[in-house]
């Protein structure tokens, strides 16, 4: 009986000595990689339409931004050896300053956003109130030149300035079709800026004025009374503007109404968006920025591919793709300023890495100028014999 104890004894000592080496080797393996792999998150804030009117224009916006997300998450965000992954966090504000204001308060009070992204104009200058007290930077996305002339040090512009366009698109249409110019812009403010920049372009190239007939392009279906009264003062040109649809219906009803000249469109509305609505031969003679499948520059196509196939074919418009960029650069800002919670260190980050031309962007990101100024260049394109033209550049005096 001594003997099967002592056996039993042996016997019990050899599995504890077995399990307890096993554990310790799972111990092991199991922590050490897990504080070296550990994902950490930061929170991206946009404010923006998501319902009402402007819902399509607000979804094309983060449809850019959230393909940009998913490819930087897909590769993380190297933080001096921490690994950061976005978080995308979305309020809507229906297009209105105030509404868009009590989201960036909420982003930054309940999601500690550093950066917060914004495409309307109302509401960026309602963010440049405070962002700088409470620490936060605007990623804009408006091509309203203004936006750099408040002196705000987090305001970065997304798009290039639509200020670099009136002198170089009147200049087209005058030398083809003449020098009388009437006008059927939007009633915005964005249509009353254009405006303000469209004539004293046009008469500064000895053009005439013959006609001024605003229009609310988001209320009319039938635009024929004001394109009447435009054509009863027999222009050469139409300056004509809005969201790409009723615009487009603007093209097609003065065609119908015997309108045979050139076209100016303002950059809200997009030529090839208006060309899956009216033919192209409706369109001959129209200016105005380049579509963004018509760049020339060696990222724009595998950009395009990528988003296609994201998108369900859908081809991407300057909503998606400068917003998609700026992620990208705001990404390497973040890696550059070995920060992702202070602002002013992000904004020096980004300006660290331009100027940007990385092979997946379609813009070459020069840098940022005074008072967040883009110093992207401009590009137009022309409709002529039915078909686009070669794109032509349009530079910024901001870039190199």
């Amino acid at each position: 009986m001594k003997l099967i104890k002592n056996l039993w004894l042996v016997l019990s000592i050899s599995v504890l000595l077995v399990v307890s080496g096993c554990g310790t080797k799972s111990t092991a393996s199991d922590t050490a990689p897990a504080a070296s792999t550990e994902v950490k998150t930061v929170n991206i804030g946009y404010t923006g339409p998501m319902s009402g009117g402007a819902a399509l224009y607000g979804k094309d916006v983060t449809d850019g931004l959230d393909m940009a997300v998913e490819e930087i998450n897909a590769k993380g965000i190297n933080i001096n050896g921490q690994k950061y992954k976005i978080n995308l966090i979305k309020l809507d504000d229906q297009y209105m300053p105030d509404k868009a204001a009590t989201n960036a308060r909420r982003l930054r009070a309940e999601y500690d956003t550093p950066i917060i992204f914004i495409p309307h104009s109302g509401g960026i200058f309602a963010l440049q109130q405070f962002n700088e007290t409470d620490g936060f930077g605007i990623m804009a996305y408006t091509s309203e030149p203004k936006i750099s002339k408040t002196g705000n040090k987090l305001t970065l512009q997304l798009p290039p300035p639509n200020d670099l366009y009136p002198h170089e698109f009147s200049k087209i249409v005058m030398d083809r079709f003449g020098k009388k110019l009437a006008l059927i812009p939007t009633t915005t403010q964005y249509g009353k800026d254009w405006s303000s920049m469209i004539i004293p372009a046009w008469e500064k190239l000895g053009g005439t004025i013959v006609s001024n007939n605003p229009v609310d392009y988001n209320k009319e279906v039938d635009f024929n009374t004001f394109i009447s009264k435009a054509l009863a003062a027999n222009p050469d040109v139409l300056f004509i503007g809005g969201p790409s649809q009723p615009t487009a219906k603007v093209v097609k009803q003065a065609r119908q109404l015997g309108f045979k000249g050139g076209f100016i469109v303002m950059d809200q509305a997009k030529l090839d968006q208006m060309a899956d609505i009216v033919p192209m031969t409706d369109l001959e003679g129209s200016v105005g920025v380049c579509p963004i499948a018509n760049f020339d520059t060696p990222g724009t196509a595998p950009f395009v591919e990528r988003y296609k196939a994201k998108y369900a074919g859908k081809i991407p418009a300057s909503e998606q793709t400068y917003n998609y960029e700026h992620m990208i650069l705001l990404a390497k800002g973040m890696e550059k300023a070995g920060n992702v919670t202070d602002a002013a260190k992000i904004f020096e980050g980004m300006k660290g890495v331009m100027p940007l031309s990385d092979p997946s962007l379609v813009h070459t990101l020069y840098g940022i100028g005074l008072g967040g100024a883009s110093m992207t260049n401009g590009a137009g394109i022309v409709i002529e014999n039915g078909k686009f033209n070669k794109p032509f550049a349009i530079k910024n005096p901001l870039s190199p």
